[in-house]
């Protein structure tokens, strides 16, 4: 399996590039939205690890283009920012993960995601789905905030991966 991620911060695509290497994918750097858009090949690519805040194009440009390819790849969001979930949701990615990422968390929603049938991501990209993998940071900061927004558990379906260790 190949992970495209998507990251302007080297040390960030040098720890993520060690630990989906340890897990057995392959992976493929870029460090901007333009280089991820001109790494994407839907044929060869399995997932991508997408990062908002890209320099030259940004990491929502680079979501349309690659989904207007490729529109059911399972793409898992990463942000330094807060309250991105409701742009995540109506855009459906996969997953929306904060950082600092918890690599066994990121390890969990990769294989989540790619087992996951091929029909409910198109889904999810549709907005029939509305279940976003909001995956909560080792702050924990990103739950807090779901519970805040959300008070209401049947207002949305949320499916929230928290870690065991």
């Amino acid at each position: 399996m190949k992970v495209l991620v998507a990251d302007d911060d080297a040390a960030v695509r040098k720890s993520l590039s060690k630990v989906l290497k340890d897990a057995g994918y392959e992976v493929i750097l870029a460090k901007n939205g333009q280089e991820a858009v001109a790494a994407f090949n839907p044929r060869q690519i399995d997932l991508l690890l997408l990062d908002l805040n890209l320099p030259i194009q940004d990491g929502w440009d680079a979501f349309e283009r690659i989904t207007t390819e490729a529109p059911a790849l399972p793409i898992i969001i990463t942000t330094g920012e807060a309250n991105k979930y409701d742009i995540a949701m109506a855009a459906g990615v996969g997953a929306l993960m904060e950082k600092p990422l918890d690599a066994p968390q990121l390890l969990q929603t990769i294989r989540e995601l790619l087992a996951e049938p091929k029909e409910a991501r198109l889904l999810r990209l549709c907005s029939y789905e509305q279940d976003v993998r909001p995956v909560p940071s080792a702050s924990g900061s990103l739950l807090r905030q779901l519970r805040e927004h959300h008070p209401a558990p049947h207002r949305r379906r949320l499916t929230l991966h928290t870690s065991t260790r």
